[in-house]
């Protein structure tokens, strides 16, 4: 059984920070693409970053310059620093990872259960 735990969301102003962490736990062997997620009400789920195992990132044009996304592989934990956040932020975050659990197992695509993060004055 593969757990994605996340945590670190809450109420910030306009202009502020938030970390946002997920753990992975359980019965891991592998640990390939790991991802943060966001939707917001009435919306769809939007690809917020992206992070290899190797530490290659990629992101959304509208949290460029702003988030960073980084993970730690000895931890299985992958991180979202989110700074100068605005309004249209708001929404909850998920964390996305792609899981193999045996040496000859195929990858997984594992979810958590989501972080409300709430930009407002």
């Amino acid at each position: 059984q593969v757990q994605l735990v996340e945590s670190g969301g809450g109420l910030v102003q306009p202009g502020g920070s938030l970390r946002l962490s997920c753990a992975a736990s359980g019965n891991i062997f592998s640990i390939d693409l790991m991802a943060w997620y966001r939707q917001a009400p009435g919306k769809r789920r939007d690809l917020v970053a992206t992070v290899t195992q190797g530490g290659s990132t990629n992101y959304a044009n509208s949290v460029k310059g702003r988030f960073t996304i980084s993970r730690d592989n000895a931890k299985n934990t992958v991180y979202l620093q989110m700074n100068n956040l605005q309004p249209e932020d708001t929404a909850v975050y998920y964390c996305n990872a792609l899981i193999r659990i045996g040496l000859s197992s195929p990858f997984y695509n594992y979810w958590g259960q989501g972080t409300q993060v709430t930009v407002s004055s």
